[in-house]
């Protein structure tokens, strides 16, 4: 389908219903999950092992095809563990796995099939478990990651600092910087004495953004029926 077909009531159903199975079946995945997560296809996000947190407003995409992934790992000497700020945005197919320490400031965005890994999961010699091959990472406050970056173990992001698309950070990169390729270098530098919005000003007040987001999609799907939807799936044409 190239439009939404779904009349503004069944949608409006189908968030609550939506809020009812984060609230129910996705937050106990969590150690501790914020206030008004915005989680999109909750059933195409993938949450195992302990010590995974995050922050107020996170919002999390899934999809069938390219489903989001938080894992943390548990060894005779260590446990994993995950540390996700406040107004995190994570696109389809981003993949955060910690067998020590991953820690995401605020406001840190992710592109679809980011890949942050704090372990090779085997040594060179000893490719029979993971041992003494894990560094702990961490990326600062408003980080943005390009589509299909990958980061690897023991790397610091600094804050304000985009990485662009497919890019890999064996390194690390500092603050208020632009920085790309493989491996990854600085190609720009941002001016942090300008005026930044950042993610948390959408959410300034939350209840008031759910609101307009709402107002929105009455607007949007105020002339859809339930007779269109119906055809739509029982009858769909090229007009669809």
């Amino acid at each position: 389908m190239r439009e939404e077909h779904r009349p503004y009531l069944l949608k409006k159903i189908l968030n609550r219903y939506n809020r009812f199975y984060v609230e129910h079946f996705f937050r106990p995945n969590f150690d501790a999950l914020g206030r008004h997560p915005h989680i999109m296809n909750p059933r195409h996000i993938e949450v195992f092992g302990h010590h995974i947190h995050a922050g107020d407003c996170i919002h999390i995409i899934g999809a069938a095809d390219n489903k989001v992934r938080l894992n943390t790992w548990r060894s005779k000497q260590q446990q994993g563990r995950i540390e996700i700020g406040d107004y995190c945005l994570i696109s389809p197919g981003t993949h955060i796995t910690a067998a020590e320490e991953i820690v995401i400031g605020d406001n840190c965005m992710f592109a679809a099939n980011c890949y942050i890994s704090d372990s090779d999961w085997h040594g060179l010699y000893n490719r029979t478990r993971p041992f003494r091959c894990t560094r702990p990472i961490k990326l600062g406050d408003n980080v943005w990651l390009g589509h299909g970056v990958k980061v690897g173990k023991g790397v610091t992001i600094g804050e304000n600092s985009v990485v662009g698309a497919g890019s890999v950070v064996t390194r690390d990169v500092p603050a208020n910087v632009v920085a790309a390729g493989n491996p990854v270098r600085v190609v720009k530098e941002i001016n942090p004495g300008r005026r930044m919005l950042k993610r948390q000003h959408m959410f300034a007040d939350a209840d008031h953004y759910f609101e307009n987001q709402d107002k929105l999609e009455r607007f949007l799907l105020a002339d859809n029926t339930w007779l269109q939807w119906l055809r739509s799936r029982l009858f769909p044409c090229d007009k669809d």
